[in-house]
């Protein structure tokens, strides 16, 4: 059975992260194209990346300024923060599936088929100091 089960509650508690998050999975944009827009508010202020992504034309740049503010919003509302004092601390980009979706006819009876690749996207808020 399970042994020391108090102790390794206690043991994972404490190593759980606290920060504020918020994260999108299955997110219908290519992580190549994704990644551009990341870059540019890696490391920012909570007001500066929303500034930037709120101006962006880049599709991922809409999906993640959604994430953004779901982190802020889970800053302020289940933590108590001040969103005026947060960065982005972390923006980690992962690849999702990949679905071939289309396939368009070619000569000789073969085909080329289109891929539609899926990102996760998890955006992690620091506290300035």
């Amino acid at each position: 059975m399970a042994k020391r089960m108090k102790e390794k509650t206690e043991k994972i508690k404490q190593a759980k992260d606290t920060r504020p998050y918020a994260s999108v999975r299955f997110a219908r944009v290519a992580p190549t194209k994704a990644k551009i827009v990341i870059d540019q508010v890696r490391g920012k202020s909570y007001g500066d990346a929303v500034a930037i992504l709120a101006n962006m034309p880049q599709d991922a740049a809409a999906i993640l300024l959604k994430v953004v503010k779901s982190a802020g919003a889970n800053a302020e509302n289940n933590q108590g923060l001040n969103v005026n004092d947060l960065y982005l601390a972390e923006v980690i980009l992962g690849s999702g599936p990949v679905r071939r979706n289309k396939v368009y006819s070619r000569g000789k009876g073969s085909a080329n088929r289109i891929d539609t690749r899926h990102s996760h996207i998890k955006v992690v808020l620091g506290i300035k100091e």
